[in-house]
């Protein structure tokens, strides 16, 4: 079966065709022609997943998932949350968002955060949400090479490590977008086509 993941991040495309594996075929937005970006205007994680499925459904008659991810963290009242990607402004940047962040939480003893992902499907005319969550704490310094974003500041929930130290399949087993992803692999491998 061949979906859209309608990103332009080449390695969120990676995480999740390592994660569903050959039975589905991942194109990307170049793949079907789309180079311009999605709208993410939302004030949700929910709404910026949706908004950005329907623009390539609607624009491209393509069967296709996005995803919203924003990490929450509890001392600054679930900032940054929706704006994690753009935290520290324009152009995108993750090393001014973590040094934004940490800023931000110097002097903080509540480090207690958490990454959430929604997916968005649109398949057949239906639209499917899948949310997954992964709890942790952020660290004051950077550890590890691996990953993007905040990775190598955040810390899940009974490990020693980042999600910047750790393989690409460890982080897809307890990841936030792992979660969401192997609840879109369970939906899509329950259908009949």
């Amino acid at each position: 079966m061949k979906i859209c993941f309608a990103t332009n991040n080449a390695k969120k495309i990676e995480e999740v065709k390592a994660a569903l594996g050959d039975k589905f075929q991942i194109v990307s937005l170049q793949d079907i022609g789309c180079h311009e970006e999605l709208p993410e205007t939302g004030n949700t994680l929910e709404h910026n997943a949706f908004q950005k499925a329907r623009y390539v459904k609607e624009n491209y008659g393509v069967d296709c998932f996005a995803d919203d991810t924003g990490l929450e963290v509890e001392a600054l009242d679930g900032a940054p949350g929706v704006y994690s990607g753009r935290y520290s402004g324009e152009p995108r940047s993750d090393e001014r968002n973590i040094d934004k962040l940490l800023e931000n939480l110097r002097g903080k003893a509540n480090r207690k955060a958490r990454f959430r992902t929604v997916i968005a499907l649109i398949l057949d005319g239906k639209e499917h949400q899948f949310e997954g969550i992964a709890e942790g704490q952020i660290l004051d310094k950077r550890i590890g090479e691996k990953g993007f974003g905040y990775d190598p500041i955040f810390q899940p929930e009974g490990y020693e490590k980042t999600f910047a130290e750790l393989s690409m399949d460890e982080k897809n087993q307890i990841s936030h977008r792992g979660k969401a992803v192997n609840q879109l692999i369970k939906f899509l491998s329950q259908r009949k086509f």
